[in-house]
């Protein structure tokens, strides 16, 4: 940090009479005392100048008790709206080390608003501190004002000198400070708050008392955008009236901090929104009436961010909102395969295997006791004595049903379908087999069934978007409001982002947005709580809860609705969660109680509370399509349609060809006769 020698007296001819008594270093060591004793000084930046450096000599540190102190000493001839970088960094120290007092000695008053303003714009100087400045009346003038809106605890020292002639009257001085909360109009009119003479304070009053604490019915100005939940219109009987998340914190501050809030919305709030810069470096909408000094206030479901940071204050965050996509959604009609779908693919693939294996097995032991019998009847009829006649004529009673492999599976997939068989087989293998196949199609069966019972019970599937993975592969157009919005996603680290961004497109009216979500076209961005309420409004034009309405939407919209339009669905994944918090102008020195007094309304849960309300009657007017979910209808049935088609074509396809071989083979043969079809075909059978 600069420092320079000491001035010579013979330099400082303005300062005479101060050197000679030292009632400028008395009075800011009582004023630093006061305040140690009552531990409000945590460390003390002292800026001043070369004409004021013999103020600040040793007995001042002696008799100051222990506290920080940076000392910072700055040319005449500086220009503290951009000062050198000596000087800005040990302003930038100080802020760092958190000193909670500025001590600014300077000869010249415009160096003094300079470096304020500098401090102001920059945040170079903390405003919530404590001030002690000489008194000017260059500090005071209009273009200065918005200044002491920020800067109220500040000390102005106004030195009176003796009256000449009178030999009991003494140097004294005045401790003003700026009228906060009273509006300054027009004229600065500084309050008297002390008065130090013969070394003592006159009324010993509190000089940095906390003047937020009770704003005495101020009238604030409120800037207001409505968002859900943040801010809702509700309109009854052509009177609107405001409610939401915000209005209630606000309504529960100004209780507190004893303050009247008069809301307003800017000019053009439908076009302009938030706002954003304009070519001249200007800035529209909300943001534009926070920039210029005009709002004290801002209500409009601000996030949390760095680009709100540099432009104005906020309070500490009440609430973080899922922020995701509003995206387009699809029916599956996959009614035509509901005979399949009770099982996966894998289980297919088993059935059919099993059905393969166990008819084949159930055909291998058929033919084995075919073989058998046989066997048994060729060693019966080399018997003497045998009686032909007496022969059974049904010597292989059921094994027919098995005894060729096309009959065996068919007889097998029957038993799976829980057809009887027509007879019941010989041989203990073969039926005991048959017995446990018969549970295995029990179980599988019921499976089945109880599969199917649920898929036509509930309604159909439908196909939605809930990953941003998702969301690139559909291909749509992604887009949200402000420009702001698309840097988030094309300055993003991660490949899918960066994807979004390049498909991203900004968009001005959410409801024209809800129309291209719902053509299927058109991706929408916002906090989950609003695009709910879009999709609910767009759902249900009429809209009656409580006469509930959100300007955002406004008189000119219009809102398409059509059959080949798809369902809204909200993206289940969040692309980031956002804190919301309220705005304040430029280092407000509303914000410190303001947070107090919000951390305790979050505690309490009266934020939940308030959401829950503003989001209720929402909630009440999302309902779901088919309600009544087993209400069977011909859709559901359109699979057994589909199977019995498949069957008919089929069919049909077999009687063809047999008939086309009937006509083009059997036909003509040489040895058809259509008279005696039984000796064709068993001359057929003999040469096979």
């Amino acid at each position: 940090m600069p420092f320079l020698p000491p001035a010579r007296s013979d330099l400082t001819p303005v300062l005479k009479d101060l050197l000679e008594k030292k009632d400028l270093e008395l009075v800011l060591m009582d004023l630093l005392n006061s305040l140690t004793r009552r531990h409000e000084l945590t460390c003390v930046a002292i800026i001043c100048d070369p004409i004021y450096l013999n103020v600040f000599e040793g007995a001042l540190f002696k008799k100051t008790m222990s506290v920080p102190f940076v000392m910072i000493v700055v040319e005449e001839h500086e220009d503290l709206l951009s000062p050198n970088f000596n000087t800005l960094e040990s302003l930038r120290e100080a802020r760092r080390d958190g000193c909670n007092m500025y001590v600014v000695f300077l000869a010249n008053g415009l160096q003094v608003s300079r470096l304020l303003k500098f401090g102001d714009r920059h945040r170079i100087l903390d405003t919530r501190a404590k001030y002690i400045i000489l008194h000017d009346f260059r500090l005071f003038h209009s273009e200065l004002h918005y200044l002491w809106k920020r800067i109220v605890n500040v000390i102005f020292v106004r030195h009176y000198k003796k009256i000449l002639g009178n030999i009991k009257s003494r140097a004294w001085f005045d401790l003003t400070t700026v009228p906060f909360p009273n509006p300054i109009r027009g004229v600065l009119v500084p309050r008297r708050v002390d008065i130090w003479k013969n070394g003592k304070f006159h009324y010993n009053r509190v000089l940095f008392a906390d003047k937020t604490r009770n704003l005495n019915g101020e009238i604030l100005n409120v800037v207001y955008l409505d968002h859900v939940p943040s801010v809702v219109i509700l309109k009854s009987n052509e009177s609107g009236k405001i409610g939401g998340v915000e209005i209630e914190i606000l309504n529960t501050l100004a209780g507190k901090m004893n303050y009247n809030a008069k809301l307003y919305q800017p000019v053009n709030i439908e076009l302009y929104k938030w706002g954003h810069m304009q070519s001249n470096g200007s800035f529209s909408g909300l943001l534009g009436e926070m920039v210029n000094g005009k709002a004290d206030v801002a209500l409009g479901n601000l996030q949390y961010t760095p680009y709100h940071l540099d432009l104005m204050d906020l309070s500490i965050p009440y609430t973080s909102q899922c922020w995701t996509f509003l995206t387009p959604e699809a029916l599956t009609d996959n009614s035509w395969k509901t005979l399949i779908l009770p099982f996966k693919l894998y289980m297919w693939v088993a059935v059919l295997l099993v059905l393969l294996i166990t008819g084949s097995i159930f055909y291998g032991l058929a033919k084995f006791y075919m073989n058998l019998l046989d066997l048994k009847d060729k060693d019966r009829r080399s018997t003497p004595g045998f009686n032909e006649k007496g022969d059974d004529t049904d010597s292989k009673p059921g094994l027919y049903l098995f005894g060729e492999i096309i009959n065996s599976i068919l007889y097998t997939y029957g038993m799976l379908l829980v057809v009887s068989l027509p007879k019941l087989p010989t041989g203990w293998s073969i039926r005991l087999l048959t017995g446990w196949y018969w549970l295995y199609c029990i179980l599988l069966v019921v499976s089945y069934r109880a599969s199917m019972t649920a898929i036509l019970a509930n309604p159909a599937p439908r196909v939605t978007i809930d990953t941003l993975r998702e969301l690139v592969d559909s291909k749509v157009t992604c887009g949200a409001w402000g420009i702001e919005t698309k840097k988030f996603f094309e300055d993003s680290h991660d490949d899918i982002g960066q994807k979004i961004g390049q498909r991203f497109e900004t968009i001005d009216d959410p409801m024209d947005a809800a129309n291209k979500v719902a053509r299927g076209t058109y991706a929408y961005y916002d906090n989950a709580d609003f695009l709910k309420y879009i999709s609910v409004k767009r759902k249900n034009t009429s809209m009656p809860m409580e006469e509930f309405e959100n300007s955002t939407m406004n008189g000119t919209e219009t809102i398409e609705v059509t059959n080949t339009e798809r369902n809204l669905h909200i993206m289940t994944d969040c692309v980031v969660n956002i804190p919301i918090s309220i705005g304040f102008h430029k280092n407000s020195p509303l914000k410190p109680l303001a947070d107090i007094y919000l951390r305790r309304i979050v505690e309490v849960g009266l934020v939940e509370k308030w959401l829950n309300d503003a989001m209720y009657s929402i909630r009440t007017l999302n309902t779901v399509d088919d309600e009544i979910k087993a209400l069977m209808n011909l859709k559901k049935l359109y699979g057994a349609f589909v199977a019995l088609g498949i069957g008919y074509l089929v069919s049909s396809i077999v009687l063809i060809a047999e008939l086309i071989h009937w006509h083009l083979i059997v036909k003509r043969d040489p040895n058809f006769d259509k008279y005696a079809l039984d000796l064709y075909y068993m001359s057929k059978t003999k040469k096979q």
